[in-house]
């Protein structure tokens, strides 16, 4: 973990301050999945279960996981998973109820009524990685808000294990959220699999959820094809910067750090400190944490290129925003008088008892949030992520006597002669 002095650094050292770690751009992983798309794409299910058998080393059976078999794992859970599991989803669905948008309705001139009415989207694909690490709390962070939103089918992919099984833990959730339907599969043959459909799996009109470089180079490619998948929002590895003061535990920082640092060896750890002396008590504690760490090699390999920033409070909110972390946990002296002025962050966390863990799991708040700086132009996953508008509108005649010179004289400036036709003819009937 390094440690620089924010006063000392010229811009160019800022920028690499803030330096994210380079992304990986793989030729051959952009090859490889576009194979795998045009696979999957003329040979359906048995393209995705060779490749399943091919990465994975298990062709599932069954492919299509059963709702019996969901309910099966809920039922078996003991009491305290079943709890746990249950309040992070009344958590999350209470916050994603919340955020129901209603109708609106305007006239913006006598006799024209303008209105906006809000439609679920059909058919989406939930990803839930597996691999080191079964999010369970993935599932349940797409699976109820698209479920409040109303969206008809909610399909969920997820990698098998070396027996072909599905996580127990994610079959539960899956239960308990009710999704409409599951498969075992995961990596960029499941992307292929939900956006051009199969003989088994329903193609689906927009894709959510995280994964590994080959499912996002897959989703990127799949959303750049005509008529192809919508996606969630830019994700990268998971981030967070802290903000800390001589208020702050270093152990509470310490173990904020290193619970994103155990996500994935390309996570970004970011602290800015008010002093040197507290950077070099959270180094000390985030290393001697570290060491029984059980993800610790994974850990270690996201602090080689973690920085401690020593920066005075009053540049901290301007640092933040020119960097957009994902996660901003604000570990100050009087912690909410700086959110007011953060203006680029995924989602914030307030005082020292808020660990962003919370956020991940069971407060309530949505965990698929924008990475790499795009939460200078991206918000996480609302309710709205899961929806859509249309625009209606209704003129009396009128309305139309009222509007339509203006939209005549719009039209003859644009050089649209039918448009302004199309109102012209209106007009005119009745007058003559």
């Amino acid at each position: 973990m390094q440690i620089v002095d924010w006063d000392m650094l010229d811009g160019q050292g800022r920028a690499q301050a803030l330096a994210r770690p380079a992304a990986v751009s793989d030729e051959k992983v952009r090859v490889a999945v576009s194979g795998i798309l045009e696979a999957v794409r003329t040979g359906g299910d048995a393209a995705v279960l060779g490749f399943t058998e091919k990465f994975d080393g298990v062709r599932p059976v069954p492919y299509r996981i059963s709702r019996k078999d969901m309910q099966a794992a809920w039922d078996a859970l003991p009491q305290r998973d079943k709890r746990a599991l249950q309040t992070a989803i009344d958590n999350v669905s209470a916050f994603h109820a919340a955020q129901k948008p209603p109708t609106i309705e305007v006239e913006t001139m006598s006799g024209v009524l303008c209105r906006r009415e809000v439609r679920p989207l059909s058919r989406v694909g939930l990803y839930v990685p597996g691999g080191t690490a079964p999010l369970v709390s993935t599932l349940i962070m797409l699976a109820v808000p698209a479920k409040i939103a109303g969206v008809g089918e909610r399909i969920v992919v997820t990698p098998p294990s070396e027996d072909g099984q599905i996580n127990r833990f994610i079959l539960a959730a899956a239960s308990r959220c009710e999704v409409t339907d599951m498969f075992a599969v995961g990596g960029a043959q499941a992307i292929a699999a939900l956006g051009f459909g199969t003989e088994t799996i329903a193609k689906c009109d927009k894709i959510f959820g995280p994964g590994n470089a080959y499912v996002a180079e897959a989703k990127s490619q799949m959303a750049a094809r005509p008529g192809g998948l919508a996606l969630d929002l830019p994700a990268g590895p998971s981030e967070v910067m802290v903000l800390a003061d001589d208020s702050a535990d270093s152990e509470f920082v310490a173990a904020d750090l290193l619970s994103q640092a155990e996500h994935d060896k390309a996570a970004q750890v970011m602290c800015m400190c008010t002093s040197r002396a507290l950077a070099e008590a959270i180094k000390a504690a985030t290393l001697r944490q570290l060491a029984d760490l059980p993800r610790r090699q994974i850990a270690q390999a996201s602090l080689d290129h973690a920085r401690l920033i020593v920066a005075a409070r009053a540049d901290m909110a301007d640092i933040v925003n020119d960097y957009a972390p994902e996660h901003l946990i604000v570990q100050l002296e009087r912690p909410d008088a700086i959110v007011p002025d953060i203006t680029n962050a995924g989602s914030i966390f307030i005082g020292p008892w808020t660990p962003e863990a919370v956020g991940d799991y069971a407060s309530g708040t949505n965990h698929t949030l924008p990475t790499d700086g795009a939460a200078r132009a991206w918000s996480g996953l609302t309710l709205d992520s899961f929806l859509k508008y249309i625009s209606v509108q209704k003129l009396s005649r009128a309305g139309l006597e009222v509007l339509g010179p203006t939209v005549e004289r719009l039209a003859d400036m644009e050089g649209l002669d039918a448009h302004r036709r199309a109102v012209s003819c209106r007009l005119a009937e009745g007058n003559s």
